[in-house]
């Protein structure tokens, strides 16, 4: 079974067309599909819409958020409802094209367990789409995931993938990126991106500084989550040692200019004072909040493993020593 997780928020227009053309893709390819429409706090009349079609359609799973809980959120409620061994995410303001869903699933068979969609020919203004290509570089180089769209809503991925990779936030944009870091192989292909026919864009420029924020706690999730003393600890050692050499000059310093025929110092009266106590100051926070950090991530790991596992050998029914015949033992005692 494949499962298609749709986020939606003020989608009414769009949803009569999206569910037919899913069809379509299910009986071309025939396909066992679901479709989860996850409706994130809509103020139209999406909802009745996802009603109408759940009536008629027993593939139509509708989730209802109370409020607007975000895109991250919308996700997580459609992946712990799917059922299919693939999942598939996508827009549903039909700019992503249902139809490419085949291309998905075949570069999955090729050993992939994630599959990013690439919107080589993007048709929104240009305030998006160079904004979107800055933050792709910045994702490329700290992360190491070099996929040329991060931000495309159109995915593919394993099951295992989901039950690994855990969202909050606004981190829905970087499930490659906690996938790769979880060893799981990450690979994209282009696809079509359609012009906007209905509603306007749900994001603006308040999601680029957003972005660059989840960008580097994705960077520190991905590099340090189960041992952040080892970020924060550097930081806080280079610190303490420059404040101690800091004070340890003064103090050489003022011990020589009390010597008879030396200009005696001031050490209040000198800048160097209070730098090196800022970094005193600096590197034992930073030490004490690396171990902070290391006793939450001490008390998170007994519910998650720091590990991936992707096969395990099976053990052979019978061994050549099984087969071997017994011998008797002999025994020193009468």
């Amino acid at each position: 079974m494949i499962s298609v997780v749709l986020p939606i928020l003020d989608e009414s227009p769009c949803l009569e067309q999206l569910y037919r053309e899913l069809c379509a893709v299910a009986e071309a390819g025939d396909y066992e599909l679901q479709m989860i429409f996850v409706d994130d706090g809509s103020t139209d009349d999406t909802w009745q819409v996802v009603e109408q079609l759940a009536g008629r359609d027993s593939r139509v799973l509708g989730i209802r958020f109370r409020r607007n809980f975000g895109k991250a959120a919308a996700l997580s409620a459609g992946f712990d409802a799917a059922t299919g061994d693939v999942i598939v995410t996508m827009d549903a303001d039909l700019q992503d094209d249902p139809a490419e869903i085949p291309q998905l699933l075949a570069k999955l068979d090729e050993g992939f367990d994630v599959v990013n969609g690439w919107k080589r020919e993007r048709h929104d203004p240009w305030d998006k789409v160079w904004p979107s290509r800055i933050f792709n570089f910045l994702v490329r180089r700290l992360t190491g995931v070099h996929l040329h769209d991060h931000n495309c809503g159109l995915k593919c991925f394993r099951r295992e993938v989901i039950n690994e990779v855990r969202l909050y936030g606004e981190l829905h944009r970087f499930v490659p990126v906690l996938a790769a870091a979880r060893g799981f192989r990450v690979g994209e292909i282009v696809v079509r991106h359609r012009p906007r026919i209905f509603g306007r864009s749900k994001y603006g420029w308040s999601r680029i500084p957003k972005g660059l924020l989840d960008l580097l706690t994705v960077r520190f999730v991905t590099r340090f989550g189960q041992r952040p003393q080892h970020w924060l600890g550097t930081g806080a050692l280079a610190s303490l040692l420059l404040g101690i050499l800091g004070m340890g000059y003064l103090a050489i310093a003022w011990c020589v200019s009390r010597l008879p025929g030396n200009e005696a110092i001031h050490l209040h009266e000198t800048a160097a004072l209070y730098y090196s106590l800022v970094l005193l100051l600096i590197g034992s926070q930073l030490l004490a909040l690396g171990f902070v950090a290391e006793l939450i991530s001490a008390l998170l790991s007994r519910d998650c493993d720091a590990y991936s596992i992707t096969q395990h050998t099976s053990p052979e029914k019978t061994s050549d020593a099984e087969n071997l015949p017994q011998q008797p033992v002999k025994s020193d005692r009468p």
